[in-house]
């Protein structure tokens, strides 16, 4: 199979499947797992990979030109990264060839599984109503929280889309969030301010990213972990702030 292919074109099938798993938000010894499979059920066996939240290097045996993919963008998306590992384990087992293989995989990456916003829309304010139960808040929080989490979150897709700074988007989305959920209480509709910005604030909170930063430090990657775990702390950071400003403020 070495001999019919290019070891190049295999380099850049592997990078291709890591940079849509790890833009996908899959882990990084998942993503370092796959291409080393892929590449090993080519006939490459001596590769050597490097991932970071931020690149992908990607060498064989040090003989070949070492290549570098860049990552400037992440979101979750999980139906990829398991579309990606369902195209591995074909490759590993025979089921398809490299034009099929690398067909499919531009396939994935050109695909958009995520949601209409309407949907994450009400998603979130219902989770964020559901939160607030969760915590031990009342159920006349119930609906002051629903609608809450769904100005919140919408602020927050619609502020991220016009500044590309993350964190920034966050922080105004959970200033906003507390700014209405006092509103609720002051007019007498909410009763607990604590309980409804807690619930209404859950859809921000990075679960993924701090689950992916435990798993890979846990794993050894130790770049990998501490990376996520500081920009899952800058995100929960910005959380905090722009409540704390509100609590502040009233």
């Amino acid at each position: 199979m070495k001999n019919e292919l290019q070891s190049y074109e295999i380099v850049d099938l592997c990078l291709l499947a890591g940079k849509i798993m790890l833009q996908s938000g899959a882990e990084t010894y998942r993503v370092e797992d796959t291409m080393t499979r892929i590449a090993a059920s080519y006939g490459l066996h001596d590769t050597h990979s490097y991932v970071t939240p931020t690149g992908i290097i990607f060498s064989i045996n040090g003989q070949e030109p070492t290549k570098l993919i860049r990552i400037s963008a992440r979101s979750t998306d999980l139906e990829k990264v398991t579309q990606v590992n369902d195209i591995s384990r074909k490759i590993s087992s025979g089921d398809i060839n490299f034009e099929i293989a690398i067909k499919q995989l531009k396939q994935v990456e050109s695909s958009n599984h995520a949601y209409p916003i309407w949907i994450q829309i009400i998603a979130s304010a219902i989770a964020s109503g559901c939160f607030t139960i969760m915590f031990m808040g009342s159920w006349y929080d119930f609906i002051p929280a629903v609608i809450t989490g769904g100005i919140g979150f919408t602020c927050f897709v619609y502020i991220h889309r016009f500044v590309e700074l993350r964190f920034f988007a966050e922080f105004l989305a959970s200033f906003i969030i507390g700014v209405v959920a006092y509103l609720f209480v002051k007019t007498g509709t909410g009763q607990e301010l604590d309980k409804i910005i807690i619930g209404s604030v859950m859809p921000l909170v990075p679960g993924l990213l701090i689950t992916n930063a435990v798993r890979d430090l846990i794993a050894g990657h130790l770049v990998s972990g501490l990376s996520k775990g500081a920009e899952a702390f800058l995100t929960a950071f910005a959380i905090g702030t722009g409540v704390a400003v509100v609590l502040a403020l009233f």
